[in-house]
């Protein structure tokens, strides 16, 4: 399926990021054969390719790159990369010019709470193509864009929705999208999108003020109140 989607588009020179259900031969073949980079996340569905990078970063020493400290949404966070091309010939994955470990540390400010998640992927860019800081920047930004994925799917529900007709589906989830980062653009410290929606759902005239479509809000006289 993701091949077909692919089909219609100019991929020669781009990188694609994809998670751990879409790091198949198959596709990273097609990529390469488009003149294209893959940034694959390596999980159990692909078991032993996973111990296997997993095994060779076990005894790893200083990252190859880190980010400085993020303080954010009352968390201090993160993340560590470290990168190879060691495995390069042994593994059983095609076209692979890196394989990458990415340590995230997380604090939360106001209990303490400490947390730790490790992932590791594998890239068609060699060394000599991506630094280690680019490769953690690429990374960055595929969760970023899963991360609002998350937030639709989670308080829409949208993986269940029924509407199909034409151009309905993608015109909702764009009117779903604009929804989250209007919300994003107002989200004070410690405070979660559904908890804004939940507000919102009960006090919807707070939604003309996001909009600007109120006189205290958008400072014009004769505006709707």
């Amino acid at each position: 399926m993701a091949i077909l989607l692919l089909e219609t588009c100019d991929m020669a020179g781009r990188d694609l990021t994809a998670d751990a259900l879409l790091t198949q031969r198959a596709l990273a073949d097609y990529l390469v054969s488009r003149h294209a980079h893959y940034h694959f996340t390596v999980k159990d569905n692909q078991k032993t390719l996973a111990a296997d990078i997993r095994t060779y970063f076990a005894r790893r020493g200083e990252p190859d790159d880190a980010e400085p400290i993020q303080i954010a949404h009352g968390r201090i966070e993160q993340r560590c990369i470290w990168c190879s091309n060691a495995l390069n010939d042994y593994l059983n994955f095609p076209h692979v010019g890196q394989v990458w470990l990415i340590e995230g540390d997380r604090t939360d400010k106001k209990s303490g709470a400490y947390s730790r998640e490790t992932v590791v992927g594998i890239t068609r860019r060699t060394s000599q193509e991506m630094t280690a800081q680019q490769l953690l920047a690429i990374n960055r930004g595929h969760w970023s864009i899963e991360s609002v994925y998350y937030i639709i799917d989670w308080n829409y529900d949208e993986d269940r929705g029924r509407i199909r007709p034409g151009h309905g589906p993608a015109n909702v989830t764009w009117l779903r999208r604009f929804a989250i980062g209007l919300l994003k653009t107002f989200q004070k410290p410690r405070q979660h999108i559904p908890q804004m929606m939940r507000e919102l759902a009960r006090r919807p005239r707070q939604v003309l003020d996001y909009l600007k479509l109120t006189a205290n809000s958008a400072g014009v006289a004769g505006a709707a109140g």
